[in-house]
């Protein structure tokens, strides 16, 4: 009879340790989510570092605007806003809405502030107009409206949706490494697009992209844990590597080489200057409505936009493509919109570059823990949080674009026109327009027109034909006089 093999004796646990782990995996869910502690600080990485450039972009857009006294934001004071909205934001999603989605200062927005809100009132007022939007968000939120319309899309809309977010993102990435470049309209030409600089691909700053393509690829192909970071962290190195021995013209936004003062001391000047009705004296009360409303309804589909694809990505839908909870994360959402237009950095919202960090596998909030850590960190080290140049982070968001096609372009109904065609019109305008709210606009209006054409109309659910109403008058602003 043989023996019997020995009993294993479990290996001691480190005091503290365990439990520690523990109560993170329970409040987080992280185990039940199946994700582990080293994905979500990976993917914390990830998420960072694909996002990193709005700290120079924002105070950028920003500070290169006047108010109408002439006044210009301090570029400093922004990078500080900037960062303190973003890791404030950031970390409360984490902790209260338990998702791997990170918020700053969303582009887009920055530009209606800067460009069509500031010119007309002064900057607290502008930044009022702002909190006025995140208030109204937050109404919603509470009222269950938001929630209301989410779960009225229907589902096909609800992956198109996610496969446009794929697409923008990987055009992001194509356009912020230099691959693909806006052709001047001096060429007289109707393509907007080239490829590279000049219609080839010359430099250096392109071939660190291809390479980091390249090797993100050919990592997830086999497989291999940390593909997304592993990747930017060493094109960062080539990047150093490469600016160090070679002349190179320009990297665009962010030269990759070592600051020499890698500190920097944050101002807090901007925090507060805000005035919430000042902008109504100046404008007058319809025009100030229309301006809340522009910045609203930018804030309100962005958002909603990204949410969506966000957690369809990470898993944490269930099979109507509703996420449990969400309610939390919308109400997190419209605080942040708020929190930007109190610290003068222009509306915080959901950034669609949190695909990165649920690419390397982030699940939970314990992700932004990371996330949000970062650019708190970056507050005191910006020199050092900016090094890392665009060609480096931007194969990640290539990556991440294929990740969500190929998991979601299959469960949409193609026999049915009514959803194939709004679907395909969603996911194509987003790119095409460079905004997430324009592709989410023009499909709920397709949906809806081709419902009603097919007689179908009791099938559309009641929020998507206010919805809709809503995007006819917002496209049709311009055309009654009323931006």
């Amino acid at each position: 009879m043989p023996t019997p093999a020995p009993a294993k004796v479990p290996a001691p646990e480190q005091p503290g340790a365990t439990s520690v782990h523990g109560a993170l995996d329970r409040h987080f869910r992280i185990s039940e989510r199946g994700s582990t502690l080293s994905r979500e600080i990976r993917g914390g990485f990830a998420t960072f570092f694909a996002m990193a450039y709005i700290i120079v972009l924002n105070p950028i857009i920003l500070s290169s605007a006047k108010d109408m006294y002439g006044h210009q934001l301090d570029n400093g004071q922004l990078v500080t806003a900037t960062c303190v909205t973003a890791a404030f934001t950031t970390l409360l999603m984490g902790v209260i809405g338990n998702v791997p989605i990170a918020l700053a200062a969303g582009l887009g927005v920055n530009s209606v502030v800067a460009l069509q809100l500031a010119p007309r009132m002064s900057w607290p007022d502008a930044m009022g107009m702002v909190v006025l939007a995140g208030f109204v968000v937050m109404l919603l939120v509470a009222t269950g409206l938001r929630e209301r319309v989410m779960n009225a899309v229907p589902f096909g809309l609800r992956k198109a949706i996610s496969i446009g977010i794929g697409l923008f993102i990987m055009l992001i990435g194509l356009v912020d490494s230099g691959f693909v470049s806006r052709i001047p309209d001096a060429a007289h030409t109707t393509v907007p697009l080239q490829l590279g600089a000049d219609g080839h691909l010359n430099g250096w700053p392109v071939l660190v992209f291809i390479l980091g393509a390249l090797l993100t690829l050919a990592l997830i192909t086999r497989k291999v844990p940390g593909a997304i970071l592993i990747s930017i962290v060493a094109m960062t190195v080539l990047a150093l590597i490469v600016n160090a021995v070679a002349t190179v013209p320009s990297w665009g936004l962010t030269t990759p080489e070592w600051p020499g003062n890698p500190v920097a001391t944050p101002d807090f000047g901007l925090i507060g200057e805000v005035s919430l009705f000042g902008g109504f004296r100046e404008v007058g009360v319809l025009t100030g409505v229309l301006f809340v409303f522009t910045v609203l309804l930018s804030c309100f589909f962005d958002a909603m936009g990204t949410i969506m694809g966000v957690s369809d990505e990470a898993k944490l839908t269930n099979a109507q493509g509703e996420m449990p909870g969400i309610n939390k994360v919308l109400f997190v959402d419209g605080l942040a919109v708020a929190a930007g237009g109190a610290s003068s950095s222009s509306a915080t919202t959901a950034f669609v570059e949190s695909t990165a960090g649920v690419g390397e596998g982030a699940r939970t909030g314990f992700a932004n823990l990371v996330t949000g850590g970062l650019f708190a960190v970056a507050l005191f080290l910006t020199p050092v949080a900016t090094m890392v140049p665009s060609q480096a982070a931007t194969p990640a968001l290539l990556a991440v674009g294929y990740l969500i096609l190929a998991g979601s372009v299959k469960e949409i109904d193609w026999a049915d026109h009514t959803i194939a065609i709004p679907a395909f019109i969603t996911m194509v305008m987003m790119p095409f327009t460079y905004s997430i709210t324009n592709g989410i606009g023009m499909g709920f209006i397709a949906f809806v027109v081709l419902r009603l054409a097919a007689g179908r109309g009791r099938e559309v659910p009641a929020p998507m034909y206010v919805v809709s109403a809503v995007f006819v008058f917002y496209y049709l602003m311009p055309a009654l006089g009323l931006t």
